[in-house]
């Protein structure tokens, strides 16, 4: 999903990072050459087009810069044992492992302060100074010389959102690249004149100490033109709100074969294993009629030795599908497949498409642990949201689909396939009434959410001894304005 983001207008000074020095690590300089990785750009001139957001103006930048892998690949794995221990994240070359300092990696979203851009004026004045953070798994990366290999296993994004991952694995195949940010470490808007500038890119030292870059494949010097935007802000406006949705199909009735897979006992073997994240993204809403309700995102995720595959199939003439659930060996080889209870389609606005029952289910529960209330929320589409653990044994780093528009199926489907691959979760926002948990009538107090994997027990897994997880919730205040506290987990706010 694409996300705008705008840059302050205050000029970032520049000082040395907190906690990067780098010490303890020894790293021979690579060659300027393919064998190393380095810093390279798409081109030395760079057009920005300076817009009026109605609240002031902004430059949007693009430099065209990537990071480029040499003959071997740059992977780093971070992980940590519990929500209660840090990150830990290792450079891996071959058989060997670096540990990354601390303050490189201080979250799931990728490594910091990677770069330092300094951009200047025709004067040589610099009107500006900032740090980027930087996701080696690129949605963008592609190969850069004919002789790299045709794939790249790495994931594509890093978990930016899901407080409560646990690993993961970034990297960039060797040949291949990766675009850097262009967005500041603030994360704040920026203006620049319409002008002429020159802008510097540097890997900032602990990085080319680390990777082994020399001064050379460190550093990117750019041409910037600021100019006014080709397009008014007013015409993408009005271009947007006249667009319409392609994808529309009208009721059909369907005769689809009556026979189904021959089915194995699910004996011992490879399984999934289901697990509940705590729900986060909490939050309180007030709706009409002096409604109170309390939000949550809820994920469940796959740990197990073999994907959650459920294939659905449609009963003739009506929109029910009977639903299998398949087991799979390190291989990828079929090994099983027994009934899984059925899909439905779903023709609400905002859904229009098949759901799989008995997935998951979410309550709220008293302190006591007796439930007062659950979600409206039964049904689900699976799909790879979340990369939760990509460092465990056979995690599935691309899997293909990652939203609701690759794995639900269309109204004229006559067979539906979804998948939760090893490693990754499935996230649903309960922020919808009869979803999210109605609290009007409820006193204040202490209460739990609660996540529960596979709670019908339709599916076969590994273990059902860790399908539940709570969530610590505190509500407070009046009828009219009610509170609510969400202590962390950990430490984790989330």
């Amino acid at each position: 999903m694409g996300r705008v983001r705008r840059w302050s207008l205050a000029a970032v000074a520049l000082v040395t990072p907190a906690g990067l020095a780098f010490a303890g690590v020894q790293v021979a300089d690579a060659a300027t050459s393919t064998d190393g990785v380095r810093l390279v750009s798409a081109g030395k001139n760079i057009k920005a087009e300076r817009w009026d957001n109605g609240d002031g103006f902004s430059v949007d930048l693009d430099l065209g810069l990537n990071i480029v892998a040499g003959r071997e690949p740059l992977e780093i794995r971070a992980t940590r044992k519990s929500y209660a221990d840090p990150i830990v994240a290792q450079l891996i070359r071959g058989d060997d492992r670096v540990t990354l300092p601390k303050a490189l990696v201080t979250d799931f979203a990728g490594l910091k302060q990677l770069t330092t851009v300094t951009i200047k004026n025709t004067k040589g004045t610099v009107v500006r100074r900032y740090w980027t953070n930087f996701c080696p798994n690129s949605y963008d990366s592609v190969r850069t010389r004919p002789d790299a290999p045709a794939q790249t296993p790495y994931p594509t994004g890093c978990a930016d959102g899901n407080p409560f991952v646990l690993g993961a694995v970034w990297g960039v195949q060797a040949g291949w690249s990766a675009s850097t940010s262009d967005v500041p470490t603030h994360g704040k808007p920026f203006d620049l004149p319409v002008g002429k500038y020159s802008v510097t890119v540097v890997v900032n030292p602990p990085y080319q100490k680390l990777f082994g870059l020399t001064a050379k494949d460190a550093t990117v010097a750019l041409n910037l033109s600021v100019v006014k935007p080709s397009v008014s802000a007013e015409a993408l406006r009005k271009s947007a709100a006249t667009s319409t949705d392609e994808h529309q199909h009208g009721p059909q009735v369907f005769q689809a074969p009556t026979k189904r897979p021959v089915t194995k006992k699910a004996g011992p073997g490879p399984r999934p294993d289901l697990r509940s994240l705590p729900a986060w993204g909490i939050s309180l809403s007030k709706e009409p009629k002096n409604k109170w309700y309390v939000n949550f995102g809820a994920t469940v995720w796959n740990a197990g030795n073999s994907p959650l595959l459920v294939d659905g199939f449609r009963r003739s003439g009506q929109g029910l599908m009977d639903a299998y659930q398949y087991f799979f060996d390190a291989d990828g080889n079929q090994v099983g497949a027994v009934p899984a209870g059925t899909m439905e389609w779903d023709a609400r606005a905002g859904h229009n498409h098949w759901h799989f029952t008995d997935f998951a289910q979410y309550n709220l529960l008293k302190a006591d642990q007796k439930q007062v209330a659950r979600s409206g929320k039964e049904a689900f589409c699976l799909a790879n949201t979340d990369a939760v653990d990509y460092t465990i044994p056979l995690a599935k780093w691309r899997p293909n689909n990652t939203d609701l528009s690759t794995s639900c199926g269309m109204q004229t489907s006559v067979g539906v396939r979804e998948v939760l691959d090893i490693g990754n979760g499935d996230t649903y926002t309960q922020d919808r009434p009869g979803q999210s948990f109605d609290i009007t009538g409820l006193p204040n107090g202490t209460y739990y959410i609660q996540v529960k994997a596979n709670p019908a027990g339709k599916l076969s897994e590994v273990s059902a001894a860790n399908n539940t997880s709570l969530r610590k919730i505190v509500l407070g205040g009046t009828a009219k304005k009610r509170t609510l506290t969400v202590p962390p987990v950990n430490g984790i706010k989330g």
